[in-house]
């Protein structure tokens, strides 16, 4: 949350690794495209993380075309500079899919709670296709392409936590329905042995994008607010990546001792 921080730790990190390839992770929260804007232009490739919505995605990709601009600007080659945007999937549905059946338990009529409780399972896959539909428009418009003729390359939506948490899915959920161009996907172990036995490869992440948006608009149905839902997941994910580093130096500081 303090950007300033942020861009001198991350300058600590970089210095001290002393690779040129490192990737420093930086929440994607409101504060976050200074620090983005900032690193890219030092020349420090930048993963930006827990980003759970179009609206969090958007600043953060415009971040990066301004730092590269940035580098351009100032006589800097670009073409070795690289950033990806990490959205978390599964943490969506699991969150919302929790508030459906709330929801359909309240619910008396029995037509409606089979359609709340239709849409378990389907809403995260749906919002990544619509975030990736802003990405192909960022990157394919007239502020970019001009970077890319100068060696500028674009910065990859990243799909992150895409191990199936709830047993009664496919195992390749979040694998089988996210592939596309220019996608990066940090498919854990096992979920890369069930997709080499049994996924689906096809170029599934623009296919029935109507269907997506009927998913999304009947949520307001429902009477979920999505951008709500998205900023309570982006701030427990922030606390919880706080708490792992907290107890991982509280562990080193107790060893040493």
């Amino acid at each position: 949350h303090d950007p300033f921080k942020t861009i001198e730790y991350a300058r600590h990190i970089f210095k001290k690794v002393g690779r040129k390839n490192i990737m420093v992770k930086v929440p994607g929260t409101k504060e976050a495209p200074l620090a983005i804007r900032t690193l890219i232009h030092e020349d420090i490739n930048v993963n930006v993380t827990l980003l759970f919505s179009e609206r969090q995605y958007e600043p953060v990709a415009f971040a990066y075309l301004e730092g590269l601009t940035d580098r351009v600007r100032d006589g800097l080659d670009i073409s070795r500079v690289a950033s990806v945007a990490s959205v978390f999937v599964s943490r969506i549905d699991t969150k919302i899919d929790h508030l459906f059946e709330v929801f359909a338990s309240r619910e008396a009529h029995l037509e409606k709670r089979k359609k709340i409780t239709f849409l378990k399972g389907k809403i995260a896959v749906a919002n990544c296709k619509f975030i990736y539909q802003k990405f192909k428009d960022i990157f394919s418009g007239i502020d970019f392409l001009d970077l890319k003729s100068k060696g500028g390359h674009v910065q990859r939506v990243l799909w992150a936590s895409t191990s199936t948490k709830n047993p009664v899915y496919s195992d390749c959920l979040y694998v089988d329905n996210l592939i596309g161009p220019l996608t990066v996907n940090t498919i854990p172990h096992q979920t890369v042995l069930a997709f080499a036995d049994h996924g689906r490869l096809s170029l599934s992440l623009e296919s029935d994008l109507e269907g997506a948006s009927v998913y999304l608009a009947q949520l307001e149905e429902v009477g979920i607010n999505l951008e709500t839902l998205f900023e309570e997941a982006q701030m427990e994910g922030v606390a919880a990546f706080q708490n792992s580093f907290d107890a991982i130096m509280n562990s080193l500081k107790a060893k040493v001792a």
